[in-house]
């Protein structure tokens, strides 16, 4: 299954006795080969010369050590323990950094034709920590490599799809959806964060000089509301560009006619060019999560544009899901009537698709207004007990915590990836003052999410999983046929930048890492781009589905970024809160008193 391993290079393997080693399998075997090509040219000619200095050192140092290279076998190969790992890890190069050094148990293995041979280090240790401070190969090149990565996203966006929705790498063409450059938009903040100004610029002249709204078509009001409008205002206080504000102020006045309905909850759809909305042709209803997931975009283009009409239809759309008979412990159906303005569907339950983000949105509208709005808080804290209570169990095999579903007081062990954001939003609610025992179940919520994607054969997890309850030496995670498709999905390395933020626990960097190898490994296209895929337990086959959705630039490589930045200020959560779709509008300030 795994290629041979190469021969023709020099390997560090550290050791301590004890250790208990977490072994990913195929996804930490990457080669030196591969991590020595990231390097710059003069991070290489540095090693190489530092290394050359080592070696003749040892040698003048130690004339007995030839005796070692004469054929004597390594007498064990460990590794460095996975939760001990405060560098860049995998399983052919370590590197350590300095003060973090154990001078008893390190070997230098050198690989050739007549297999390996073991060197004592322990003389060598002074020198290879300072290697180690002098070359870095751990914040800047996942830095350089998440740059890249979007780099080659785009590349094919812009010689396939551009000014379009989405792009369709497989067949070199493009997807429309509501014909908004959906990508581009998604994208603004993402470079502008990267520093990637070449880019940046030419989209920014696409935005001023193509984009327009005065379009018969009908646009979902929560997708256009948090990747289009959320993207331009991002945009806006990033750059402080007064384009991005006027687009926004006209995107904004044209989804107004969706709150037009006898209950004030909002029609799902409306049409930006006409002024019309409606609900979809199959139901009157609306998702929860869709009609309150975009409070956060709406009460910021009031608080820009001095117009309250914007923040007054939202609020009212939350003071009525407040108070409405139904939920269960703070936890609520996923459906609303647009007529009633009555839950539907009662007694189903879930954190995953079409009521994920009403809880997110609880948390993050609190701390957006200066945590001044009570209802807000309680609705959440609330829910958070709901979900302890109701929802919470854990595997058999590993005993790892999870978030299932209710459906008439019936537990059903399915979890949907979406639900991965809950870990980072439990944590942000903790630095926000909210009780310690959200942030214990964080942690074990976090490790249940890496697991997803350990547990399958590409490293990558799938849609939808279900857990086994069984106590066994099997598997905690269970995947139908139909679930097995990843779409690029950013909630796990979104709460993975927010665990890291709050913890500085450099195991989530590693965890975000390793996803973002897997992603390279099967689902980036060569001509440009990078593809969902259809099957994520067959590595030979994963069946690519030739469409790169807009949130893979727009969230899932922008918070690989930020977790991988040592720079605590980029987007600082004291001073920015997050959309659903990854863009970042400032906290307000407190009001005069």
């Amino acid at each position: 299954m795994y290629p041979p391993s190469r021969k023709d290079f020099i390997s560090l393997t550290l050791s301590d006795p004890h250790s208990h080693t977490y072994n990913n399998g195929k996804h930490r075997r990457q080669s030196c080969w591969r991590k020595w090509k990231q390097l710059s040219r003069l991070q290489r000619s540095l090693i190489l010369f530092l290394l050359a200095l080592l070696l003749i050192f040892g040698l003048l140092s130690y004339p007995s050590i030839t005796e070692q290279w004469r054929g004597k076998q390594c007498p064990h190969k460990t590794r460095l323990a996975h939760t001990q790992a405060k560098s860049v890890v995998n399983s052919n190069c370590v590197v350590a950094r300095l003060g973090e050094v154990d001078e008893r148990d390190y070997h230098f293995v050198v690989f050739g034709g007549n297999g390996e041979t073991d060197l004592n280090l322990n003389f060598l240790i002074p020198l290879w920590t300072f290697v180690c401070t002098v070359v870095s190969t751990g914040t800047v090149d996942r830095l350089e490599a998440v740059r890249d990565a979007f780099r080659h996203a785009w590349k094919g966006y812009k010689d396939f799809a551009w000014g379009h929705d989405e792009l369709k790498p497989i067949s070199k063409s493009f997807g429309e959806w509501f014909g908004l450059g959906l990508t581009l938009i998604d994208s603004l903040d993402t470079m502008w964060i990267m520093g990637l100004k070449e880019e940046f610029t030419e989209a920014r002249n696409w935005v001023e000089k193509e984009l327009s709204f005065n379009k018969n078509v009908d646009v979902n009001l929560f997708e256009t509301t948090i990747r289009v409008l959320g993207g331009l205002l991002s945009a806006y206080h990033l750059t402080g560009d007064q384009l991005f504000l006027e687009k926004a102020k006209d995107l904004g006045s044209r989804l107004m006619p969706a709150f037009k309905t006898p209950s004030k909850i909002p029609f799902s759809d409306v049409n930006i060019g006409k002024g019309t909305a409606h609900p979809p042709r199959w139901t009157s209803d609306s998702t929860l999560a869709e009609v309150t997931s975009i409070q956060l975009e709406f009460r910021e283009l009031s608080r820009l544009t001095q117009e309250p009409q914007y923040q007054e239809v939202v609020n009212e759309v939350m003071k009525l899901v407040h108070s409405l008979p139904g939920k269960q412990d703070g936890l609520v159906p996923m459906f609303i009537n647009t007529n009633s303005g009555q839950f539907t569907h009662k007694g189903v339950f879930t954190l995953g698709a079409r009521a994920d983000s009403y809880y997110e949105y609880l948390l993050k509208q609190w701390i957006q207004g200066g945590k001044t709005e009570d209802n807000l808080l309680e609705d959440y804290l609330q829910a958070v007990e709901g979900v302890k209570k109701h929802l919470v169990r854990q595997t058999g095999p590993r005993r790892l915590t999870f978030v299932g579903e209710l459906s008439h007081n019936r537990f059903n062990p399915k979890m949907d990836h979406l639900v991965c954001f809950l870990p980072g939003t439990l944590a942000l609610g903790v630095h926000n003052g909210l009780p310690g025992d959200h942030m214990e179940l964080a942690t074990q919520l976090m490790e249940t999410c890496y697991h997803m994607y350990t547990q399958m054969e590409t490293g990558l997890s799938p849609e939808i999983v279900h857990f086994n309850l069984q106590a066994s030496d099997g598997r905690d995670v269970v995947v139908k046929p139909a679930d097995r498709h990843n779409l690029l999905r950013p909630e796990t390395v979104e709460s993975l930048f927010y665990m890291y933020r709050f913890t500085k626990d450099t195991k989530y960097r590693d965890w975000g890492w390793e996803i973002l190898q897997s992603f390279n490994k099967y689902t980036k296209v060569s001509g440009g781009g990078y593809t969902s895929i259809n099957n994520v337990c067959d590595p030979v086959n994963p069946g690519p589905r030739d469409k790169m959705e807009s949130f893979f630039l727009g969230e899932t490589l922008k918070y690989l970024y930020l977790l991988f930045s040592d720079d605590m200020e980029l987007l600082s959560l004291e001073k920015y809160v997050f959309n659903t779709e990854a863009h970042p509008l400032p906290i307000w300030p407190p009001p005069p008193k």
